[in-house]
C-alpha cells in the first residue's frame, strides 16, 4: 500500500510516496532524490534556479513586478564572490522562492516569473 507524505527540510516542503512493507517482503531498493513539491512552476511559468549552491545576499524584486530581460532578480553569494542571476526573460514574478539569508542548492527554484 502506498502513502504520500509532506516532509520538511530546511524550509521545503517534499511530496513522497512510501510503500509499506513487512519484514519479509523487502527489498533492495535504489531511491533516487525527490523532486521539490513546489518546484513546479504555475501553468505559463517560467522558473530561475540557482546555477550553484550558495547564500542569498539580496532579493531585487517582489511578487508583481514587472521585469525586463537582464533584471538583476537576487545576488546569490559562492565562493566568497557575488553572482547576478539575472532574468532570462521580459515578465511578471510570479513567486519568490527565497529570501536573504538563505541558502539554496544548485537548481533550487529562486523565482518564477509569468
Amino acid at each position: 500500500m502506498m502513502r504520500k507524505f509532506i516532509v520538511n527540510v530546511n524550509g521545503t516542503s517534499y511530496e513522497v510516496e512510501v510503500e509499506e512493507i513487512d519484514g519479509s517482503a523487502a527489498k533492495n531498493v535504489s531511491a533516487a532524490p525527490a523532486a521539490p513539491a513546489s518546484a513546479a512552476p504555475a501553468a505559463g511559468g517560467k522558473t530561475v534556479v540557482s546555477p550553484m549552491p550558495g547564500n542569498i545576499l539580496g532579493v531585487n524584486v517582489s511578487v508583481g513586478q514587472s521585469v525586463k530581460s537582464g533584471t538583476v532578480l537576487v545576488i546569490l553569494e559562492a565562493m566568497k564572490m557575488e553572482n547576478e542571476i539575472l532574468a532570462p526573460a521580459d515578465g511578471v514574478i510570479r513567486e519568490v522562492r527565497v529570501a536573504k539569508g538563505a541558502a539554496v542548492n544548485a537548481g533550487d527554484v529562486l523565482v518564477v516569473m509569468g
